[in-house]
């Protein structure tokens, strides 16, 4: 058993796979066209951290409801953990390419760590030994 995907709303696919593979280097898995359940077209985007198992469904939002969503997907809390071998590089980069810190660095007892946000707003840890 494993967790394949999880689901990101977003406000459009194309500056969502260009922040993912760009300003954090994941890797686009597939951007495939498809349709919602009542037949209108979509895309199913699936990007993934290179070398890992689970990967993130790129979801556009559809309709109001999801919209509200956009950025708050876990009512402000960190909701998603980026693991990194070299955090210095890789804080580095992210900041070069443009990635809103909302903490400066620090170490913890399970190592150091740092919050960003993503295109859409939510929070992330950037995690490193």
């Amino acid at each position: 058993m494993r967790l394949e995907l999880v689901t990101i709303i977003v406000d459009d696919y194309d500056p969502a796979i260009a922040f993912y593979t760009g300003a954090l280097g994941f890797d686009l898995v597939e951007d495939s066209p498809s349709l919602t359940n009542d037949g209108r077209p979509k895309r199913w985007v699936v990007v993934r951290p290179p070398g890992g198992q689970t990967g993130i469904l790129l979801a556009r939002a559809d309709g109001p409801h999801q919209a509200a969503a956009v950025g708050n997907q876990t009512a402000g809390r960190v909701g998603f953990f980026l693991r990194v071998d070299d955090f210095a590089a890789a804080h580095d980069r992210m900041t070069s390419a443009g990635v809103q810190f909302v903490t400066a660095p620090r170490t913890e007892p399970y190592g150091q760590v740092a919050v960003f946000l993503d295109i859409a707003g939510n929070r992330w840890d950037l995690l490193g030994p």
